[in-house]
């Protein structure tokens, strides 16, 4: 019996089989031929989770696009399909064909949260694939990763034969290209991984080989293949205009996280958050053209039937061409009947401007991001938004109609006090004094503020790269104050993330080569799904840490020395070490670095790209 035939009894026991039938809008559908590449994209989570994520619609379009290459998509099965196909014995497959995993070429893993490492784990196990890398044979895919985890890879380094850093666009095909070189030339495995070395942004774990010292600290990174670099320098796309953007998005059959059109207006930013790993990795900021945007909102709009687009960035509103991007979009929106959001705007009355037309036929609520309670812990992590910003921004909110805001906030950051954290209640407690000023009485009941917190977790290749993070007693305890005082403000809502799972991001964020054996040892004892807060298993990864000798507090307890030699050193993010250390320093005198759209910063981005930001005043 064929796999499609053994799904179409297996399917109808699972809660939902379109997660796993394929066929959606605007797919690829190709004769599969010998010599042709056979790639799977897999995202270690759900269906839903997974068509939203924009860099997969990107870099679909961008291999299917290669008549030699044929790209498919592989979704971690929720639970219950699980246990359907290890109680049937069937394998992980594909969407398009419902081909086995273990039957491509390559496989490779977008890695966007450390907590979905397991599930890359079990995904391999499920596809019928050797976790490690060194037990692979030449009938065995090969294993890739990319994303922004890739950018301290080591954690998962054992399990994967390759990683690209940085932009997938081009380096992705030109592996495709090289890979298709290597299937006729029927050499071993190495010597594939060993011509791709030498592309920009590919690493090869097995090509080098970290040391230690008698305190377990990595003292050196061996390079073990003449053809490795001795450091890998990120792959970066300079011009976003001259590659083609999806014009026909795939179409989910099911309601997805985000089930909309998506745009990209700019990679990169320029603001310089010193906790914020995607405004570092990310840079220089390039940006797409205003006639491309809209061209391109059309062109998906039309191929989709959606009826809401977003545009994607970092920081929307510092988009250079925004004010008459925006006010072009909101008319076409409204003439078309799609209704538009645009996340991350500034705090300023042209962009409420935009919103208050938005408001008109797309009732939402606004989001602020202080991150910090205190002027001074916002001049510390390099967050340029003032109190005055804030309030006079809700003024203008509730003045407009605006009965929904929510705060995000970040405690446990470098040099926090108690004064920080009773500046988050006092935030909340003045804007409710404005609803209530602004708002007349029977309007000020139907305000309603949600204040969501979340934990610092010390991001690789970041200016709080060294630094500890409080342990999660201390999250708890943070928590529960906030939690006392918050109460106390009738029409507050209060959100905070769990600090066991923080504790676990944050050691998979900063470890080394040494956590494989930790992460499949919780693997084995049941871990999966852990970035949700209902299947995350705090025991399981004690446990693994107990079974393999590795004590967790080693990564996240004491400020590191900025000679020490990090894990992830071996990897080039562009931004160079003395950049981040004087940031670093810079934050403990509580000195904020200007935005780099009004000058030059000095990050170092330049030495091997063109940065739009350099010498710009």
């Amino acid at each position: 019996m064929t796999l499609n035939k053994q799904l179409e009894l297996l399917l109808p026991k699972v809660e939902k089989p379109a997660r796993y039938i394929g066929g959606e809008l605007n797919t690829v559908s190709k004769v599969t031929e010998e010599g042709m590449t056979r790639f799977g994209f897999a995202f270690p989570d759900t269906y839903e989770l997974g068509m939203s994520y924009l860099g997969l619609q990107i870099l679909y379009k961008s291999l299917n696009d290669m008549d030699s290459v044929f790209c498919e998509r592989i979704f971690a099965p929720a639970l219950d399909m699980e246990r359907e196909l290890r109680s049937a014995g069937l394998p992980l497959f594909t969407l398009e064909t419902k081909t086995p995993a273990n039957e491509l070429d390559l496989l490779g893993f977008t890695l966007q949260y450390e907590l979905s490492y397991t599930n890359v784990l079990n995904m391999l196990d499920l596809s019928r694939i050797p976790l490690r890398s060194c037990d692979r044979g030449e009938t065995d895919p090969f294993i890739l990763g990319g994303g922004p985890c890739a950018f301290n890879p080591e954690p998962v380094a054992d399990f994967f034969d390759f990683f690209l850093i940085g932009d997938g666009e081009e380096s992705i095909r030109q592996v495709c290209e090289l890979h298709q070189q290597w299937k006729r030339s029927k050499a071993d495995r190495n010597v594939f991984l060993s011509t791709i070395s030498s592309l920009p942004g590919v690493y090869v774990p097995g090509f080098y080989q970290p040391m230690y010292d008698e305190k377990c600290t990595v003292s050196e990174i061996k390079v073990l293949n003449d053809s490795a670099p001795a450091r890998v320098t990120k792959s970066v796309l300079s011009d976003l205009n001259s590659f083609d953007f999806p014009e026909a998005p795939i179409v989910p059959l099911i309601e997805v996280v985000h089930d909309r059109s998506v745009i990209e207006l700019f990679r990169g930013c320029t603001r310089g958050c010193r906790f914020c790993q995607a405004g570092m990795i990310y840079r220089p900021v390039r940006e797409r053209s205003k006639e491309s945007i809209l061209a391109l909102a059309d062109a998906q709009l039309k191929s989709s039937g959606y009826d809401e687009l977003s545009l994607l960035s970092l920081s929307t509103s510092d988009y250079s061409c925004f004010e008459p991007l925006a006010l072009e979009l909101v008319a076409w929106g409204r003439e078309n009947n799609v209704s538009l959001s645009l996340p991350s705007l500034r705090l300023d009355s042209f962009s409420f401007q935009v919103l208050q037309e938005i408001q008109k036929y797309k009732k939402t609520g606004l989001t602020f991001a202080p991150e910090a309670g205190t002027q001074r812990l916002r001049d510390v992590i390099n967050k340029s938004i003032t109190e005055d910003d804030i309030f006079t921004g809700v003024k203008q909110a509730i003045s407009l109609g605006w009965y929904t805001v929510k705060l995000y906030f970040m405690i446990g950051l470098p040099t926090e006090t108690k004064e920080d954290l009773d500046g988050i209640v006092n935030i909340a407690a003045e804007i409710m004094q404005l609803a209530r000023q602004g708002g007349g009485s029977g309007k000020s009941n139907r305000f309603q503020l949600s204040v969501s917190i979340s934990n610092f977790v010390p991001k690789a290749h970041t200016p709080f790269q060294w630094v500890a993070q409080d342990e999660p007693h201390v999250f708890t305890e943070k928590h529960m104050y906030l939690k006392d005082r918050l109460k106390k403000l009738r029409g507050v809502q209060y959100q905070y993330h769990g600090s066991d799972a923080s504790r676990i991001e944050a050691v998979l964020a900063r470890g080394d080569r040494r956590l494989s054996d930790v992460i499949e040892q919780a693997w084995s004892l049941g871990a999966k799904f852990d970035g949700w807060r209902e299947h995350f298993r705090y025991d399981l990864w004690l446990q693994a840490f107990d079974a393999t000798g590795i004590d967790p507090t080693f990564y996240t307890s004491g400020t590191v020395s900025t000679g020490t030699v990090l894990p992830w050193n071996v990897i080039d993010s562009g931004v160079t070490t003395d950049y981040l250390q004087a940031e670093w320093e810079s934050a403990k005198g509580e000195v904020q670095t200007q935005d780099c759209r009004l000058g030059c910063t000095g990050c170092g981005i330049n030495t091997f790209t063109t940065c739009p930001m350099e010498g710009s005043q």
